[in-house]
This record gives C-alpha cells, sequence and structure tokens, in this order.
C-alpha cells in the first residue's frame, strides 16, 4: 500500500533535497595560470604578464621621446635678454631640428646654435636671427642694415631701433664689427640680436658655420602669456 506524506502541521517531517549542495563531478583540475570565469582576479602569472606588457610599452614610449628630442624637436630656454623684446628672458621656445634638412636657411630665421669657438660668455647654445647670408657683404650706416651695398627692410625690429654700430664692450675681435663692411664666407651666417644694444653675436664672434646650426625657433611655448608663432 503506497504510503502517504506526512502533514508537517501534524508533526511528521517530508524529504526536500537540497537545491545548494554542490555539485562534484570528475575530471582534470583547473590551471591556476589560466584566467577564471569573469570576475575573478587574475592568476598570478598573469601579473607578470600585465608587468611586462606595461614595462615595453614606457621604454617604447621613452624611446620615442629620445628620438623626437635628438632629431625632430627640442625646447630652449632663454637665458639672455639678447633678444628682446621677441624673446624675453625666461622664455621656452620650440626648436625644430628637421627644418634646415627641408630647406635652405632663410634671412630673417631665428636660429638655435651651438657656441661658436670665439664666444666666451658659457652658455652651450646660443639664439640670433639670421641676418646675412654665404657670400654677402654686410655693413651698417645711421644704424641700419645693408647687404651688398643695399638697405635691408627689418620689419622684426621695434620701431625706432637702429643697429649698435660701435664697438662691443671688451672687443677683442674688431674685425667683425660693423659697420664694417665684413664679407661673408661661403657656408656661414652672419647673425644678430634683435635687442642690437645688448647681444653679442656675429659682431663679436664672426659669421657662424652651418655645421653649428641646430634648428629654427618656430614658436615660444613658456609662460602660456608669452606663446606665439616667431
Amino acid at each position: 500500500m503506497p504510503t502517504e506524506p506526512t502533514d508537517l502541521a501534524s508533526g511528521g517531517a517530508t524529504y526536500e533535497p537540497d537545491l545548494g549542495a554542490t555539485v562534484v563531478t570528475e575530471g582534470p583540475a583547473p590551471d591556476p595560470d589560466e584566467p577564471g570565469p569573469l570576475g575573478e582576479g587574475r592568476s598570478k602569472g598573469g601579473g607578470y604578464r600585465w608587468v611586462i606588457e606595461w614595462a615595453i610599452i614606457l621604454m617604447a614610449v621613452l624611446l620615442f621621446t629620445v628620438l623626437l628630442r635628438t632629431y625632430v624637436v627640442q625646447s630652449f630656454y632663454i637665458p639672455s635678454p639678447s633678444m628682446v623684446p621677441t624673446l624675453a628672458v625666461g622664455d621656452r621656445i620650440m626648436v625644430n631640428k628637421l627644418s634646415y634638412d627641408l630647406h635652405g636657411v632663410h634671412r630673417g630665421d631665428i636660429v638655435v646654435f651651438k657656441r661658436p669657438p670665439l664666444e666666451e660668455q658659457d652658455f652651450p647654445d646660443l639664439v640670433k636671427r639670421v641676418i646675412g647670408l654665404p657670400g654677402e657683404t654686410i655693413s651698417s650706416q645711421n644704424g641700419h642694415i645693408y647687404i651688398n651695398g643695399k638697405l635691408l627692410p627689418e620689419p622684426w625690429l621695434p620701431p625706432g631701433a637702429a643697429s649698435y654700430t660701435g664697438a662691443l664692450p671688451d672687443d677683442q675681435h674688431q674685425q667683425f664689427n660693423l659697420p664694417g663692411p665684413v664679407k661673408i664666407p661661403p657656408g656661414e651666417y652672419f647673425v644678430m640680436g634683435d635687442n642690437r644694444t645688448d647681444s653679442e653675436d656675429s659682431r663679436y664672434f664672426g659669421p657662424i658655420p652651418e655645421g653649428l646650426i641646430v634648428g629654427r625657433a618656430v614658436a615660444v611655448v613658456w609662460p602660456l602669456s608669452h606663446a606665439k608663432g616667431v
């Protein structure tokens, strides 16, 4: 005769399966190095791989930065007033090192160049404006620059600015001083600061060889209040 289930109200009990029990199945143990289901943490091996990947990325970024600075662009700090008012003391400029691989040096360019042999100031790099080109004769008269005997317009100078034509203080190389005339050798450039009364430039150390030129200044990038193209 079939047994009837006992009513709970009568003090008896019925059997029900434990729905929360863990079911164990046979099979190989899981690999601890394999990532688990979504939401589970990475294994120790996975963490090491993550560190290696990021180290490679950081090294690549560092290498790219070094190559960019060495061959493409570099920033320089302006330590003196020789280029006032175009560049102020404390300005930081961006210099394009590829410019003169693509085209020649132009009159009016602001260039950064390595310290010439006759320059005695303790700066490894200098910044001036290109005024005279290779093969030209440069001179000065009545506060104005002449190239091959013709007046040179200088729109980069502030109104009323004049070229200083006397000997610079402690000048040991007066053969380069204007009024000149100074014949510029092939492959060399006559550079001057925009602040003509306070710039030790080619009037002191002579024309500079093209090989000393680091690149062309393209912009003031700091401080932001001075930011502009040059």
